[in-house]
């Protein structure tokens, strides 16, 4: 930590529980832990997390707004077919704090900088020694963490004292990941513009138009960031003034145009418990084994109904964009993305074109491909991606900031929220699937019940031992295990939750739904007022005193 970050200052101890980030799982863990009046630190001026920092004048969500919202909250509008814009989702997402009354938790303006833990062991292997004895007592009752917090760019810090902390300051945005090139090959020896997405979200609209209008642009990239930007570059030249924008694709991954597949909704293919059947997934039965065994020329089946529409519909050939990989592995991982109905149109114009490069570099006019050719550019945008990780690690003190990537590359949590060596700590918004905002939503709730002593957790060894497993049925999943993605076994994963919460797993009103039926997070609103929403403004526990236990590992 910077000297000159450091100057004295009393701990204040103004509540039990320390929420680090106000995006979608920040409001969503301090609606659920409202009863504990925790203190929220949001390092902005406001909610919304990625949606408010990390977004461009076009970007939209890539789902239907009914698959992305809180449970006993819909949209006003959920039957709406478009995809809401970030604008909207910023307005969905304020409408929610105000009316559970998250607000006033919120400590705007506040940046995490540190963290200390109360008696931090000095090694790795110290930590896991006591493992045990950090996770078998009740989570709340002495403070366990110190947190530095620097308040609207101060050089003073004030530092509070917790006795348990939730991380959700998420893997995008801040932090940019940046390639790393030979030497004297990188953007110093470029005589243009560099920047990275992340700068780029910063523009106002006329600062962005006069960026790439007229301008020679160079998009590095080929996820729904950079799809969206290279659209936003076609858009800002038109006429007879204005330059084609050159995407730069690694390794394409399927995209898809909206959720619909040959008239069928895309959900019915994938988010239904039978669908989800035909997928590999943690602790499954030998019954269940041999069933996917035979059911496995359905699974291929269904890839390729799904590549044979894309290919019909989108000009992937055409422009040598077609995966090498089946759908399914990009689904199972999380890399497929929506794409905007004008792209390639604007391709067919001549507006955007296409450069399939395994590595690339600079030169003093623009980039150098490993097949010797070059490209002239006046403004390079590196849509590459951010390091969450590395955030994460900025903050955590050692031995734990060792631990965040151990054994596999990937976070390690039980449950998609607990650490096993990171004591009364928990992390809500780092597991993917088909809906991220269910995902952290469902997580809440099971942490809620943790931190209140209403389940218990396994034994750490016993957590990391589930935790590898399902690594190990994503890592089997996909050639792109890079990531904690559930999609392909997500039902699963939240009936494991629902169990472990004393809940029914099958939400549905009739075995034939249960069966055919998408699930989405209405399905998990426990809230007895519904079709109508919650009067309170906290939200008032939902947990029945029967049926909890330990969670099973």
């Amino acid at each position: 930590m910077a000297d000159h970050y450091k100057s004295p200052s009393p701990i204040i101890s103004s509540s039990k529980i320390a929420i680090i980030g106000a995006g979608v799982s920040g409001i969503a863990v301090a609606k659920q832990l409202c009863h504990h009046n925790p203190v929220v630190f949001e390092a902005s001026d406001s909610i919304g997390g990625v949606w408010k920092s990390c977004v461009y004048d076009s970007t939209k969500l890539q789902s239907a707004r009914k698959g992305y919202e809180f449970s006993c909250f819909p949209w006003p509008n959920r039957d709406d077919p478009s995809f809401p814009s970030h604008v909207e989702i910023l307005e969905y997402l304020e409408s929610y704090a105000k009316h559970f009354d998250v607000l006033k938790f919120i400590q705007f303006n506040s940046k995490v900088v540190e963290l200390r833990f109360a008696g931090c062991p000095e090694t790795i292997d110290e930590l896991a020694g006591n493992a045990e004895d950090y996770w078998s007592r009740p989570l709340l009752g002495q403070p366990a963490w110190e947190i530095a917090v620097q308040t609207n760019n101060s050089n003073n810090l004030k530092w509070y004292a917790f006795e348990f902390v939730v991380i959700c300051i998420g893997k995008y945005g801040d932090i940019p990941k940046i390639p790393n090139f030979p030497n004297n090959k990188g953007p110093e020896i470029f005589e243009g513009k560099v920047l990275h997405t992340f700068d780029y979200c910063k523009l106002n609209k006329d600062a962005a138009s006069q960026l790439l209008q007229g301008k020679k642009v160079v998009v590095v990239g080929y996820r729904k960031s950079a799809i969206d930007l290279a659209l936003e570059c076609a858009q800002a030249n038109q006429g007879a003034e204005g330059q084609p924008c050159t995407m730069v694709v690694r390794t394409p991954h399927w995209t898809i145009p909206h959720y619909g597949v040959w008239g069928l909704p895309f959900h019915l293919l994938y988010s239904t418990r039978s669908s989800q059947f035909l997928h590999e997934r943690p602790d499954q039965t030998m019954l269940g084994i041999l069933l996917r065994y035979l059911l496995s020329p359905m699974r291929r089946g269904i890839s390729k109904f799904i590549e044979s529409y894309l290919l019909w519909k989108l000009p992937l050939k055409k422009y040598g964009l077609k995966p090498d990989h089946p759908f399914v592995e990009d689904y199972a991982s999380c890399q497929m993305a929506i794409v905007p109905e004008d792209f390639f149109p604007q391709a067919d114009k001549g507006n955007i074109v296409f450069k399939r490069a395994s590595s690339w570099w600079f030169w003093k006019d623009g980039i150098e491909f490993d097949d010797n050719t070059k490209i002239k550019a006046d403004v390079v945008i590196l849509a590459t991606g951010y390091d969450g990780k590395k955030k994460l690690k900025t903050i955590l003190p050692e031995p734990f900031r060792s631990l965040i990537e151990y054994p596999s590359g990937m976070m390690p949590l039980y449950r998609g929220t607990i650490h096993p060596w990171v004591p009364n700590m928990a992390f809500i918004g780092y597991v993917e699937s088909a809906g991220n905002l269910h995902a952290s939503e469902l997580r809440s709730m099971w942490l809620a019940g943790l931190v209140d002593g209403k389940l218990k957790l396994p034994s750490a060894e016993n957590m990391a031992e589930q935790i590898w497993r399902e690594m190990e049925v994503m890592r089997r999943g996909s050639r792109f295990y890079k990531k904690h993605c559930i999609s392909a076994f997500s039902i699963n994963h939240s009936d494991e939750i629902c169990k472990d919460m004393g809940w029914k797993c099958w939400r549905k009103s009739s075995w034939f739904s249960e069966a055919f039926s998408p699930y989405g997070s209405q399905d998990y609103c426990q809230d007895s007022a519904q079709p109508g929403l919650p009067k309170q403004g906290c939200a008032e526990s939902t947990w029945s005193l029967e049926g909890y236990k330990t969670a099973p590992a």
